[in-house]
């Protein structure tokens, strides 16, 4: 899966934010990009401009990069070889995984370098060991 994951950086900075009021939580989740429920309540990704006005604290700004390989989701190792690539030149990532494929939230500053090491993880796999 890594040497076909093929990379891309979509526009737009998101938001990771939690702790949304039980009455505004159904207009979030309509621009949502995801969602979870965790033990402390709804987590959202939203669109960063959003949060305005909904009146939620901004979190970091992420850019999104997915991973344009049909995952599965009992697939060995795409997450591993990703988070570890971005790790090791200091970047973060938080990794979501949907049924189709898995995307790849960035700080926004560091969105294109990201994406350039992911597409030299790419080639690396493809020229093989």
């Amino acid at each position: 899966m890594i040497a076909e994951m093929q990379p891309r950086l979509h526009p737009g900075i998101y938001v990771f934010c939690s702790g949304i009021r039980d009455g505004l939580a159904a207009d979030v989740a309509e621009v949502a990009k995801g969602s979870f429920v965790e033990d402390e309540g709804l987590s959202f990704i939203i669109p960063q401009e959003e949060t305005v006005r909904f009146g939620i604290a901004s979190g970091i700004p992420m850019r999104q990069i997915t991973l344009m390989v049909r995952s599965a989701l009992d697939g060995v190792g795409l997450t591993a070889a990703v988070s570890s690539a971005l790790a090791a030149q200091g970047i973060p990532a938080n990794v979501v995984a949907a049924a189709r494929h898995d995307h790849v939230f960035v700080p926004a500053d560091r969105a294109e370098e990201a994406l350039a090491i992911l597409l030299a993880r790419q080639a690396e796999a493809q020229d093989g060991p």
